[in-house]
């Protein structure tokens, strides 16, 4: 990092070991963690001392799919003989949100408040060319720098201005007092296809659009359609379709509505017409304001740090980490936890490796009905790869779990190596895909074959034998197929 010219080191009003920037899952970690090889260290944060997952993501999100799921089930059990008149309290439902989403945030702010008070500002940071952090009105000089900013939910140029009070995203959708009437959703990545779901479920009106004719980040094409089938069932999509503009005007009843104007996958226009337009295009890493390029880091055209290690967060040679959401590698709270403890574990050389945390392998779970997940390499990269692999398959429509829970709609893939009988990677739609989705990434973590998995028990009847199904699969398009004494599809 740049030396502060003597002039400058005059007005230098604290010097740190150690400095974090950002105050989220990443940031607090780091902060622990260095926290135990140095006393002379500061965090800074600007907004919020929790973490976006308790305030405005995961937390607040699955308390609203919760609420979802349950007026689903209680609206759609004819088909078991059940039936009854369902009753939405809009006003309730986000009153409990708001009051669970308050009890995660407040158990996360409350740890950070027992945080030494000097070891704390809140404020903006921004570093200047000197090397030296900006906030209030101090000028901090730190060895060591780790950088947590975290991200923010990116807006098309000109929305804002456009849609006014009938824009809403994911840092502010949860403070909604009443569900809405109607609701268009942009984007139908893991935040849009959840939300859409759940306020559908809701007795919200709500149409989902998204530009390519995928949902769940899903590269599987096969996986891919199949979730778009199974999802179709209760929710309205505009799939491969092109937002040509969004607005506000006045409706026939003389109230301010908003618009969005689309072209559909058949290149025919139309127009959206509705109370609110939630933006889920994506999460963008804040990093560019704060100056950090002032530190010797470059970023790539997609503000992603270059010459990161993914093990520790460290920039190149520099005295200068950059972790979580911020560096943009996966933005997802597990992984931003790692790299934060790394981070922390790494600013000095007496930490041994042992407190470096590895790159886990990658595990994503979208928790739509039914619900997507995606573990180890993708189909693509696999194909990529050079290796030769079979495609194991288990289709959950007729599976006998599935079928007994009335859940039966889904498709799962592995990816089986050939060479070694190991797992490279998974996706599915199906039900309990959030735990056959750990189930894989614990065997692909540990180097665990799939003659191994099958040699384990699966109870019956579990909707996990299905995995057993797909594991079977992959076995006998092997060289060798598993010879098993239970030759019986799931067990029935």
């Amino acid at each position: 990092m740049t030396e502060p010219s003597d002039s400058t080191s005059d007005k230098i009003t604290r010097r740190v070991a150690v400095a974090v920037i950002g105050a989220g899952t990443a940031g607090q970690n780091a902060f622990r963690q260095a926290s135990k090889t140095t006393k002379n260290i500061v965090i800074i944060n600007d907004g919020f001392w929790t973490t976006v997952c308790a305030t405005v993501g995961c937390m607040p999100s699955k308390l609203l799919i919760a609420a979802a799921n349950r007026a689903h089930e209680a609206k759609y059990s004819d088909q078991f003989g059940i039936h009854a008149d369902v009753k939405i309290d809009g006003k309730q439902v986000m009153a409990r949100v708001q009051a669970e989403r308050n009890h995660f945030a407040n158990s996360v702010k409350k740890q950070v408040e027992g945080w030494p008070a000097d070891k704390k500002i809140s404020g903006r940071a921004h570093i200047n060319k000197d090397g030296l952090i900006e906030v209030n009105d101090e000028l901090i000089k730190a060895d060591k720098i780790i950088v947590a900013t975290g991200s923010s939910p990116f807006i098309p140029d000109g929305w804002t201005n456009k849609l006014g009070n009938a824009l809403l995203t994911s840092d502010n959708v949860f403070e909604l007092s009443d569900l809405p009437i109607s609701m268009a959703v942009i984007g139908a990545g893991s935040v849009g296809l959840e939300l859409a779901q759940a306020f559908t479920r809701l007795g919200v009106s709500v149409t989902l659009f998204n530009r390519a004719n995928r949902v769940g980040g899903l590269q599987d094409e096969d996986i891919n359609k199949k979730a778009i089938d199974c999802l179709g069932n209760d929710l309205t999509m505009h799939l491969n379709s092109e937002i040509k503009d969004v607005g506000t005007q006045i409706d026939k009843d003389k109230n301010l509505a908003a618009f969005v104007k689309y072209k559909d996958k058949n290149g025919k226009e139309g127009q959206w017409q509705g109370e609110y337009v939630l933006v889920a295009t994506g999460r963008r890493n804040n990093i560019e304001p704060l100056g950090i390029e002032n530190l010797g880091v470059e970023l790539d055209d997609k503000n992603r740090p270059k010459d990161l290690n993914i093990n520790t967060g460290q920039i190149g040679d520099l005295e200068v980490y950059i972790v979580g959401d911020a560096n943009a590698h996966i933005p997802l709270l597990h992984v931003a936890s790692d790299e934060g403890f790394s981070a922390g574990s790494s600013v000095y050389p007496n930490n041994t490796d042992a407190n470096i945390r590895p790159p886990s392998i990658p595990l994503s779970i979208v928790f739509c009905e039914p619900q997507i997940a995606n573990v180890g390499m993708s189909l693509p990269e696999v194909q990529k790869s050079g290796l030769e692999y079979v495609i194991g398959s288990v289709s959950f429509d007729n599976q006998g779990r599935s079928r007994v829970m009335g859940v039966n709609c889904g498709l799962l893939h592995i990816y089986g190596c050939k060479k070694t009988d190991k797992i490279l990677g998974a996706s599915m739609v199906g039900p309990d895909a959030e735990y056959i989705a750990h189930i894989l990434a614990v065997a692909i973590t540990n180097d665990i074959c799939i003659k191994a998995l099958l040699d384990t028990p699966f109870y019956h009847p579990t909707i996990l034998e299905g995995l057993r199904t797909a594991l079977r699969d992959v076995q006998d398009k092997m060289a060798i197929p598993y010879q098993s004494y239970d030759t019986q599809q799931d067990g029935f």
